[in-house]
């Protein structure tokens, strides 16, 4: 065969390749699955995590739902309450999870049907952990920004990454505020709109306070919304009340 024809059928076997392919699977719903104890952290209240995430899925708007299960290796789990559905701005939803290193600690990740999209860089140290917040377009500019409060019992400190391109870059940090204490098994606060501004809900590091944070798409900007009650006033802020 000469040269000329082995392209053009190269060409070919790429151009069927792509459309027997076809779109990306659409996330319908997603668990964790398959729970492990070999990263014994701790942190949730338990010593069990997750070692692989189950997606419910469908390849077209007539096909029937099927799922898929994503594993993870042996060095990591996902350290987490409950995977979270999220609209990215991308053609489908995807799924924000904490995925945790054996030796390297947390990250946040955002998986599609296929696996990893994009996450920010592990904290770097063994049984260091990160409490999501939430994602949302925090500034009024048609991108999405997802927080994370990280180490919310050492550090402390709330981290700002904008998803663009598929890809997490990192735009605003405000240290003093915390979401977690050891041992509780559920993440505090999250992000409420009301009157239409997108605001995260967390408490002061010492959980005295009660903190509404902003972001002007330059700076956070914090301000005390009251004291700090448990859950009730939790869920009283993020209520608008």
């Amino acid at each position: 065969m000469r040269l000329w024809q082995r392209s053009i059928l190269a060409l070919l076997l790429t151009l069927g390749q792509g459309a027997i392919a076809g779109p990306a699977p659409t996330i319908l719903a997603a668990e964790y699955a398959e729970p492990t104890t070999r990263y014994t952290h701790g942190i949730l209240g338990d010593a069990i995590e997750w070692a692989a995430l189950r997606l419910k899925v469908k390849d077209c708007t007539d096909c029937p739902a099927r799922q898929i299960l994503l594993r993870l290796p042996q060095h990591r789990v996902f350290e987490d309450v409950a995977p979270r559905l999220a609209d990215l701005g991308a053609d489908a939803p995807l799924v924000v999870v904490v995925e945790s290193d054996l030796s390297k600690g947390a990250r946040l990740a955002i998986y599609d049907a296929n696996g990893v999209v994009t996450a920010t860089p592990f904290i770097g140290t063994r049984n260091r952990w990160l409490a999501p917040i939430g994602a949302a377009d925090l500034d009024g500019d048609g991108r999405v920004e997802l927080a994370y409060i990280d180490r919310p019992h050492l550090a402390k400190t709330l981290r700002l990454w904008r998803f663009e391109d598929n890809r997490l870059a990192e735009v605003a940090t405000l240290p003093g505020l915390t979401n977690h204490r050891i041992g509780e098994t559920d993440i505090a606060g999250g992000i409420r709109s009301c009157d239409d501004r997108p605001e995260m809900i967390v408490a002061t590091a010492d959980w005295a306070r009660l903190m509404a944070v902003t972001f002007d798409g330059t700076q956070l900007q914090k301000r005390d919304i009251g004291p700090h009650k448990g859950r009730k006033s939790f869920r009283a802020a993020l209520a608008c009340n």
